[in-house]
């Protein structure tokens, strides 16, 4: 998970200094110490951490801090702002085209995901009401442009593509022209990248810029590559005047220091961040939620953002309906998990939750997607009327589910035990909702 080491450093800090009544400046100094330690070990750049320790210290000395009567507290919120600050304050947005469609040219490396960036961007920007076309610009590595044909696909996203045997520069004029034709508002190039920046790559994007002049020069960059990813930044923004960047497996980087690096050093403001794979898995970067994130404050408002996308409200309504009259199904059960997988990765959505890493098991809480696809298999070998009616299962039909589910008669015993107890919890918080009596007694079934 994203900041997962840096996130837990910082806590124990300052669950330290919220436990003092009154703090002194050698307090704050020797926090401030291990604070330093535990951004440079996230990876984050030697001079942007001076700087973030001086700010935040000088501030916390202070007398906003040492005059409060929660001064651990003012502490956090000083951290937290210095944070925000750092990594841009507010959003950057994307910059329109005037009239005709607006153009994002997509650079990096090799190996960056830039194909599979652009294809998510498009996602996003259909998602909301815009009509984005791709560009199969990429004609050196095999199969980009298939690539890019099979994601638009999937999207229902059209995609230009003049080959292999066309210059960049004449695919990108193309398929502007196309854009221009088919009422196109946002035109996605995805170009070609290189094992390291070159005079012939930069030529190329260079004439490229020059043939369709682009609103957006995005900058696709592995976050998992730490320090390397301030250095691309600078060489590529020499040469281009990017207008942003998109950091790609932000999900895998447990140290974080490339988001907190790249806008400090370079100037150049995070756009996006890919969190997975899927094309669903990229969001637009808000410094102030990633700083509350790596706080451990959770982020509220992007689990709303994802609730809204993916839980079908009326299902939401008729389900509260039935878990107050204890009406849970095993079919019911099934839709929450299809739901719940829509909204991404567990260990990801509990990091929003705020204050989730200080409850215990919670943070270390692992679902595995073999386990939940398990479970999906065992409940589809079901009849209707036995996932209506899970008394029915007797012996023979637990048999039969298991075998056509590929699962054993063990496993399909614990599912159903489980969800019994499940179905104890829902009467028994209907009851206490009911008549006001508590649970004394209950234990969850896991």
């Amino acid at each position: 998970m994203a900041f997962e080491s840096l996130s837990d450093r910082l806590q124990n800090v300052f669950k330290r200094l919220r436990g003092k009544g009154k703090l002194t400046e050698q307090d704050v100094t020797e926090a401030m110490r291990e604070v330093r330690m535990a951004l440079l070990e996230a990876d984050v750049n030697y001079k942007v951490v001076k700087d973030f320790i001086a700010a935040v210290k000088e501030r916390s000395i202070g007398s906003e801090v040492m005059d409060s009567l929660t001064p651990g507290q003012q502490v956090v919120k000083i951290v937290n702002e210095e944070l925000t600050r750092l990594m841009g304050n507010n959003p950057a947005q994307i910059n329109n085209a005037g009239r005709g469609p607006t153009v994002i040219m997509m650079v990096g490396l090799q190996g960056s995901g830039k194909t599979t960036s652009s294809a998510k961007l498009a996602r996003h920007f259909k998602k909301h009401g815009r009509r984005p076309m791709l560009a199969a610009c990429d004609i050196y590595r095999p199969a980009a442009i298939k690539q890019l044909e099979i994601l638009g696909q999937q999207l229902d996203v059209p995609v230009f593509s003049l080959g292999d045997q066309v210059s960049p520069v004449e695919i990108a004029k193309g398929a502007y022209a196309a854009a221009e034709r088919q009422a196109v508002d946002i035109l996605i190039l995805d170009t070609a990248g290189r094992l390291h920046v070159d005079d012939a790559l930069m030529a190329e994007l260079d004439a490229i810029c020059a043939a369709v002049p682009p609103q957006e020069i995005l900058l696709v960059v592995d976050a998992m590559t730490g320090q390397d990813v301030v250095k691309v930044t600078e060489t590529f923004n020499a040469r281009l005047e990017l207008t942003g960047v998109v950091l790609t497996k932000m999900d895998g980087d447990t140290r974080g220091g490339a988001a907190l690096s790249v806008k400090a050093v370079t100037g150049k403001p995070i756009k996006f961040v890919g969190m997975g794979e899927k094309t669903d898995a990229l969001e637009p970067f808000y410094p102030d939620r990633m700083a509350s994130r790596i706080l451990g404050m959770g982020d509220v408002m992007t689990l709303i953002e994802k609730a809204q996308e993916t839980v079908d409200i009326k299902k939401a309504q008729e389900m509260e309906k039935k878990l107050r009259k204890a009406e849970f199904t095993l079919e019911d059960f099934l839709d929450q998990m299809q739901q719940m997988k829509n909204m991404g990765p567990l260990d990801q959505l509990l990091g929003m939750l705020p204050g989730a890493g200080k409850i215990k098991g919670l943070k270390d809480l692992q679902v595995d997607p073999k386990d939940m696809a398990h479970t999906e298999a065992i409940i589809r070998s079901m009849t209707p009327e036995e996932r209506r009616k899970p008394v029915l299962i007797n012996g023979s039909r637990r048999k039969r589910i298991a075998a056509g589910s590929g699962t054993t008669i063990t496993d399909v015993n614990r599912l159903l035990k489980q969800f019994e107890q499940a179905q104890k919890m829902m009467k028994q918080m209907s009851q206490m909702s009911k008549g006001g009596r508590g649970m004394k007694g209950f234990k969850l079934p896991f």
